[in-house]
């Protein structure tokens, strides 16, 4: 047997949290602790708690005053003891088989540091339709990082990235290193998991996905510069020097050139170098052009951010 604590940084969302820990009260194997983080100045999330029992849950809060979910969740790590730490968003709702499967994976193989699955998003309320794919999680040799995590389908795979609402650590991997504090943002922080699933490849550690690993996503009102719904300059900057300075940490010297090149000159859909912008500005105009600049300022303030190591 292992001691599993799940983890859920919270900031004004109560009706989320409460349909979150419901689904924990369900889980076919329950969890041995569960740590909500909640912010010193969170009043409605307090308020939840005064006014509701969520027994038989182990639960306990952990209270932070810096925003951002990097303190919460390192907050909460220096907390807990428990062999396995799993992670999911107040926002996200874990199927009932979702600590079961994940135990079973650690207690099969020791070198493996991380399990993570499928995140089903419901945008308001409606299950999003996409496309499924086999490639979910993957660091391309030139930098381009592939995510779908909430599209992948198929049997269980190494990867090289877990997301931040479907994941999970052995403690023992993540002991020497904590969620990297250098990331930007006020609240979600974009890019933030990336930086330690990174650093327990490049410490030898594996990571998997499971579709079957599952989690319901209803993706909510964020109190932060990223509204997940329109261009925010300074969401996008953030997003891209977190990308940024995650990348030149942990790739090799000939692909961190390799990399910085194809950004500035590629890019992607999001964060946009010259030829994605030649690509979207007929279509957007002026939006294309502040894609384009914050996305460079991104690479730029993520290069000083590393240089300054």
């Amino acid at each position: 047997m292992i001691a599993i604590s799940v983890i859920i940084p919270t900031y004004r969302r109560p009706n989320d949290l409460t349909r979150c820990l419901q689904a924990l009260k369900q889980q076919t194997r329950p969890a041995d602790e569960v740590l909500v983080v909640v912010r010193d100045s969170d009043s409605e999330t307090w308020a939840l708690f005064k006014q509701t029992d969520f027994h038989p849950l182990p639960l306990k809060t952990v209270t932070v005053k810096v925003p951002g979910v990097v303190a919460a969740l390192n907050a909460a790590l220096d907390t807990t003891e428990k062999d396995v730490i799993a992670i999911t968003d107040d926002d996200a709702a874990p199927h009932r088989d979702w600590l079961e499967r994940i135990e079973s994976y650690y207690l099969s193989d020791d070198r493996l540091g991380g399990v993570g699955g499928r995140d089903w998003v419901y945008w308001q309320n409606k299950l999003l339709e996409d496309s499924d794919t086999e490639i979910v999680g993957k660091l391309q040799w030139f930098g381009r990082v592939i995510g779908n995590h909430h599209r992948g389908v198929g049997q269980a795979r190494e990867v090289d990235i877990l997301k931040g609402v479907n994941m999970s650590f052995r403690r023992s991997a993540i002991a020497p290193i904590r969620f990297d504090e250098r990331m930007r943002g006020t609240g979600a922080q974009v890019n933030f998991e990336m930086a330690l699933c990174l650093s327990l490849k490049r410490n030898g550690w594996k990571l998997i996905y499971d579709p079957a690993i599952a989690v319901d996503h209803y993706p909510a009102k964020r109190f932060d510069e990223d509204k997940r719904d329109r261009l925010n300059e300074v969401a996008l900057l953030n997003a891209v020097h977190n990308e940024t300075l995650v990348l030149l940490e942990n790739l090799p010297p000939l692909r961190r050139i390799v990399f910085m090149l194809w950004a500035v000159l590629v890019g992607t859909q999001e964060a946009l170098g010259l030829i994605q912008w030649l690509r979207f500005v007929p279509k957007e105009g002026k939006i294309a052009a502040r894609k384009w600049l914050a996305s460079l300022r991104g690479r730029w303030q993520g290069w000083q951010t590393w240089q300054q190591k």
